[in-house]
């Protein structure tokens, strides 16, 4: 069974925590592209995007 969204944690070897925590981070980038007011997000807001997913 697949972790709750937001809490799956990438497993090495694990080809659906892999899927599982990509399409989390699509989903926080459409997100965020959904409340954007221009026509795509700057490289800042992506990394602040990405940086709130937990990534560095």
């Amino acid at each position: 069974m697949a972790p709750p969204l937001g809490t799956a944690t990438v497993a090495l070897g694990d080809p659906d925590c892999v899927a599982l925590a990509e399409i989390e981070l699509c989903g926080e980038l459409i997100i965020a592209a959904s409340a954007v007011d221009g026509e795509r997000l700057s490289p800042d807001r992506i990394d602040e995007v990405l940086r709130g997913a937990g990534l560095p």
